[in-house]
C-alpha cells in the first residue's frame, strides 16, 4: 500500500490531476504538487479549495522545483514522503522524473513518451530510445512505474487489451480521436503547442504486416462515424501507444488518426511552410537570436486559457477487429467526455480532463495495491477491469459497440461476448 501523490507540473492536465487528488485523497493520502513557478501551482490548489474538492480533510502543499534536475526532484521526494509521483510536466523532464522515482523508490506516473528538445518522431519504437532501456534497473529495484497513463497514450490501450482478451486473435487496432468541441478562437492548441506541433510536422510511424511503415501528417485521411459525435474527418497521425501497442501485439496492424477541421489544416500548414514551427534558431534584421516556434507558442493563446468557453464534446476510442471461434469479430471500446461538464466540475476543457483523469485512476490503483507492478509496466499490461471500474466512477466511462461502429451500444460491464 503506498500513499502520498506528489504531482510534476502546473498546467491545464495538472489542473485536473490536482482536483481528481483531492476528490480522492482518502486513498491517496497527502497532496503535493511542483513545477518551476510555484505560485501556477498555488494557483491550481486555490481551485481546488474554490471547489471544496477535498473529500476528506488533509494537506495539499505547493512546492517550486526545477524537473530538469533529477537530484532536485528525488530531494522533494523524500522532503514530502511522496510514495507515489505523477509526472504531467512538459515531455521534456519525464526521464529526469523516473530517475529521480527509482532512486528514491516511489511510484512512476506519467501521460506521454519522453522527447529530446533536439529530436523528433525518433527511431521507432519510441519507448526503446529512453523509457524501456530503464526497465531492468526499475525491476531490480522494485519500482513500479507505470508509462502512458493518460487517455491517448493510456484509456485507449486498455481499451486494446480489454478488446483482445475477447478474441482468441487480434488482427488490427485503429485509435481514433476525435474533438468535436469549440473552443472559440482563431487557432490553438489544445496542449503546450511546442509539443503538440512536434507531433505532426515528423514522420507518422505506424505498424502494418509485421514491419514499421512511414507516412507524413495529413496525406492519409479517413471520415469515422463515430458514437454521439456524427461523422468525423481523421488523419493518420504519429502516436505515443503505437509503439507500445505494436510490440506487445507484432501481429495486429496499429495505426493512430487524428480529427482535424480544414481550418487547422490551412493555418497549420502555413505555419509549417513559412519556417514558424521550425526548432532552429534564427536570427532577426535587429539581431537577435530567436527560436521560431517559441515564437508562434508565445503568441497563441495558453492552452489552459480555453477552458471556459470551450464546448461541445470528444470521442476517442479504438475499433479492434480478430476472430474468435473462427468468426470474425469487431468491438468498438470507447468514451465521450464533454468540454463544458469538464469545465463546471474541475476548470479545466475536456481534453485536457481526458488526459488527466486516467493517472489518477492509475495512482489509486497503485495505492491499493492492484497496480504496484514494481517494474516498468505500459497500460496494456496491466489488468484494465479495475482500471475501467475506477474511471467509471471518477468521470470516464468505458463503452463498447459490439459489432464494431453502428453496431450494439452497451456499457463495458454488459458485454458478454
Amino acid at each position: 500500500m503506498k500513499k502520498n501523490v506528489l504531482i510534476i507540473g502546473a498546467g491545464g492536465v495538472a489542473q485536473v490531476v490536482a482536483h481528481k487528488c483531492a476528490q480522492n485523497n482518502d486513498v491517496l493520502g497527502d497532496l503535493h504538487i511542483a513545477s518551476r513557478t510555484e505560485s501556477k501551482c498555488e494557483a491550481i490548489i486555490a481551485s481546488v479549495n474554490a471547489k471544496n474538492a477535498m473529500k476528506v480533510a488533509g494537506a495539499f502543499t505547493a512546492h517550486a522545483v526545477d524537473a530538469t534536475d533529477s537530484e532536485a526532484v528525488a530531494a522533494l521526494i523524500r522532503e514530502t514522503g511522496a510514495q507515489i509521483v505523477i509526472n504531467v510536466g512538459t515531455a521534456f523532464v519525464n526521464m529526469h522524473v523516473l530517475d529521480a522515482c527509482i532512486e528514491t523508490g516511489a511510484a512512476y506516473i506519467d501521460t506521454a513518451i519522453h522527447e529530446e528538445p533536439e529530436k523528433i518522431c525518433e527511431t521507432p519504437p519510441w519507448y526503446a530510445n529512453y523509457e524501456w532501456k530503464k526497465r531492468d534497473l526499475c525491476t531490480e529495484k522494485g519500482v513500479t512505474a507505470i508509462l502512458g497513463a493518460g487517455f491517448d497514450p493510456g484509456v485507449v490501450n486498455a481499451y486494446a487489451r480489454f478488446a483482445i482478451d475477447q478474441m482468441d486473435e487480434v488482427k488490427s487496432i485503429d485509435i481514433v480521436d476525435i474533438n468535436a468541441g469549440n473552443h472559440g478562437k482563431y487557432f490553438a492548441t489544445n496542449f503546450d503547442p511546442e509539443i503538440n506541433f512536434r507531433e505532426f510536422t515528423g514522420v507518422v510511424y505506424y505498424w502494418e504486416d509485421q514491419q514499421w511503415k512511414e507516412t507524413t501528417m495529413f496525406a492519409s485521411g479517413h471520415t469515422w462515424d463515430l458514437p454521439v459525435v456524427g461523422p468525423s474527418q481523421a488523419y493518420q497521425s504519429g502516436h505515443d501507444e503505437v509503439h507500445s501497442l505494436a510490440t506487445n501485439y507484432p501481429q495486429a496492424d496499429v495505426r493512430f488518426w487524428m480529427g482535424f477541421g480544414d481550418h487547422y489544416i490551412n493555418v497549420f500548414t502555413v505555419l509549417k511552410n513559412l519556417g514558424l514551427l521550425s526548432e532552429q534558431p534564427v536570427v532577426t534584421a535587429e539581431g537577435q537570436e530567436v527560436i521560431p516556434l517559441k515564437v508562434v507558442k508565445a503568441c497563441l493563446p495558453d492552452p489552459a486559457s480555453l477552458a471556459p468557453n470551450y464546448t461541445g464534446k470528444t470521442c476517442i476510442g479504438d475499433l479492434v477487429k480478430g476472430t474468435k471461434d473462427g468468426k470474425d469479430i469487431e468491438l468498438f471500446v470507447y468514451n465521450v467526455a464533454d468540454h463544458k461538464e469538464a469545465y463546471e466540475e474541475v476548470g479545466s476543457q475536456g481534453i485536457s480532463y481526458t488526459a488527466g483523469v486516467p493517472p489518477v485512476a492509475a495512482a489509486m490503483l497503485v495505492a491499493t495495491g492492484e497496480w504496484d507492478a514494481q517494474t516498468m509496466k505500459n497500460v496494456e499490461e496491466l489488468d484494465p477491469k479495475p482500471f475501467f471500474t475506477l474511471l467509471d466512477r471518477i468521470g470516464l466511462p468505458t463503452r463498447v459497440v459490439k459489432g464494431g461502429l453502428g453496431g450494439e451500444d452497451m456499457a463495458w460491464t454488459d458485454y458478454q461476448g
